[in-house]
């Protein structure tokens, strides 16, 4: 049937469904619809009518303190050195959209400043340095990039705090970004890290030096009590996604699969923290296997093992880095009973060497061996385990491809530019952070092993501190035996 048509007011004939019929083209039909900057009427309206306002960077407390303590004891290894360390730039993602900005590590422990595009400059005044971090003002009404800058305008990302509040939050001069190259003009030969700009690099000859990444990174290696207790804050945080991802678990089961765990996870760090650490990992059955499987784009098996390996990184970028296999039913079958034991047995050994005076590499080799064994019991290794640990062999490695764990900070692979001396062949001492993580992994095309154990991937992770005595297992509210991963699995199924 044909639609009946009314006039309306302006004379135009409208069908009664409200589609316009013959409608008049609008005005300046035809040309190109004006940028607003280029109007004078709107730049003049712009300008005008907005009241004052000041904010304050939201800082965890103690910030600016700890960053304060981290700048003087680079200072003491760098006597005489000019230094400038750039917090970098979001990457773009794709036409002109952006990925979400992440301050580069290292700057963050010398500012507690997680501003894009800011600069720190510490230059050498005899036996102390002069500490400016050099930032970008906010574009203020009356500026152009105030509503003509998509990326950082205020109008289209909100306000930011200015440098006046930057300095009396962080307690450091603030200077204008600005002023920068007047200032780098003063510090030709500067060491310099990689996230400052060659253009920067090459106008102001300035060094990319890995002695300076290398300090940086022996010196994070040793957390202040201040980090501690932000890593604390991040594990417990990760502790109680687990639990809220647990909740979802029948839901995933039913239809939603891994990516819905996976953005449950998300979810929860996103709000008790700056987001996941990293890339979430979220395995399922023949996915539990590949080792950063964070596609998540599978199903979630009722009778297969889940491997979650999530961490929330805090609003000061401390992240948690935690691992746990459990079973969707509430129940391990035997075979994967038996190889969850293997790995709970592998976790046990490397982490009573976490302790002071021990050699970093000690735990590796102690969960290692106890790999070795276990697969040597069930069939699976076809040498000696002797053969199997030595240097030219590690057949064993087949089914454990990765490490048995790292140091853990600002960043989840924490201090991956020291030297091997002072990673692998260091001695542990208190305040170091490390993760334990062994695991087992049969591929479910992997023809080696027997079809009951294709398809199986099984890691335990948790975070530790080393204390005067020992180490403290911060994620130890997780359980790591196969009747307590059960019995937390059951408690928390369906528990929204």
């Amino acid at each position: 049937m044909r639609n009946r048509a009314m006039t309306s007011s302006n004379g135009l004939e409208r069908p009664v469904d409200g589609r316009m019929s013959g409608a008049a083209r609008p005005p300046y039909a035809g040309t190109l619809p004006v940028r607003p900057g280029q109007a004078p009427g709107f730049t003049a309206e712009i300008a005008h009518g907005w009241g004052s306002r000041s904010l304050r960077p939201t800082l965890p407390l103690g910030a600016a303190a700890a960053a304060s303590d981290h700048r003087r004891r680079l200072i003491e290894r760098l006597a005489g050195q000019n230094v400038v360390v750039c917090a970098g730039e979001a990457p773009r993602r794709n036409g002109d959209a952006a990925y979400g900005f992440r301050a580069d590590s290292d700057f963050v422990w010398l500012t507690s400043c997680q501003v894009e595009g800011a600069m720190l400059v510490l230059r050498a005044s005899g036996s102390a340095h002069d500490a400016t971090l050099f930032l970008p003002a906010p574009a203020r009404p009356g500026e152009a990039d105030f509503f003509g800058n998509v990326m950082h305008g205020e109008l289209w990302v909100g306000a930011s705090p200015g440098l006046s509040e930057w300095a009396d939050a962080l307690t450091v001069e603030v200077r204008d970004v600005a002023e920068l190259a007047s200032t780098l003009d003063g510090c030709r030969g500067a060491m310099t890290t990689p996230t400052t700009p060659h253009a920067l690099v090459a106008a102001h000859a300035l060094e990319v030096d890995h002695r300076l990444l290398s300090e940086l990174s022996d010196l994070r290696m040793v957390k202040d009590d201040w980090e501690i207790a932000q890593l604390r804050m991040a594990v417990d945080h990760t502790v109680t996604g687990f639990a809220a991802v647990m909740a979802e678990v029948p839901a995933a089961v039913e239809s939603l699969g891994e990516r819905w765990l996976q953005g449950t996870f998300d979810r929860h760090a996103r709000t008790f923290g700056n987001g996941p650490g990293y890339a979430s990992i979220v395995g399922s059955g023949p996915h539990a296997p590949t080792l950063h499987w964070v596609r998540c784009d599978g199903p979630v098996l009722a009778d297969a093992p889940l491997l979650l390996d999530l961490g929330v990184e805090a609003n000061s970028l401390y992240t948690a880095d935690v691992t746990r296999t459990v079973p969707p039913s509430g129940s391990f079958s035997p075979a994967q009973r038996e190889i969850h034991d293997i790995v709970e047995r592998a976790h046990r050994a490397g982490m009573a060497q976490v302790r002071p005076g021990v050699l970093y590499s000690d735990f590796h080799f102690a969960a290692m061996e106890v790999v070795a064994n276990g697969l040597r019991d069930v069939g699976l290794l076809g040498v000696s385990v002797d053969e199997a640990l030595s240097p030219n062999g590690q057949q064993h490695r087949r089914y454990l491809v990765c490490g048995i764990g790292h140091h853990l900070g600002l960043d989840v692979h924490d201090c991956l530019s020291s030297d091997e001396d002072h990673y692998q062949g260091a001695v542990l001492a208190p305040g170091m952070v490390l993760t334990v993580e062994p695991g087992l992994y049969f591929h479910a095309h992997d023809e080696t092993v027997p079809p009951e154990l294709r398809g199986i991937g099984i890691r335990l992770e948790d975070d530790l501190l080393v204390t005067e005595h020992g180490a403290d297992v911060l994620s130890d509210a997780l359980p790591i035996d196969a009747v307590g991963v059960e019995r937390w699995a059951q408690q928390h199924l369906g528990s929204r």
